[in-house]
């Protein structure tokens, strides 16, 4: 059974930082786009960022580039968002995606593997 654990998920103060890690089982994505998305109440679930397989690629939302960065370790099937200077418009669920399907990386229908989302909370 392949499953996408996410971790590192919190409350924190505007302008603190946060680590998400995400720890596939049951199947290797190491030749696999690996991601993350958010989403908040009553709203559709919003791309963060994204990774080639090999790292040699990332892609960001607007509004989180140059204050969130994605990586990942092939050899522990895992995959990290630092999140830097939060805002309280950070604050979502945020869920962790795999194996992307081709075509627009920011759609969500595009990914085939989800987990289960870890809540981030930015307090004012």
């Amino acid at each position: 059974q392949v499953q996408l654990v996410e971790s590192g998920g919190g409350l924190v103060q505007v302008g603190g930082s946060l680590r998400l890690s995400c720890a596939a089982s049951g199947r290797t994505f190491s030749s696999d786009v690996m991601g993350w998305f958010r989403q908040t109440p009553g709203t559709e679930r919003e791309f963060v960022s994204a990774i080639s397989w090999n790292g040699g690629n990332t892609y960001y939302e607007d509004s989180v580039k140059g204050r969130f960065t994605i990586s990942r370790d092939n050899a522990k099937n895992t995959v990290y968002l630092q999140m830097n200077s939060l805002k309280p418009e950070d604050t979502a669920i945020y869920y962790c995606v795999a194996r992307f399907a081709g075509g627009t990386i920011s759609r969500p229908e595009k990914y085939d593997f989800w987990g289960q989302g870890t809540q981030v909370t930015v307090s004012s």
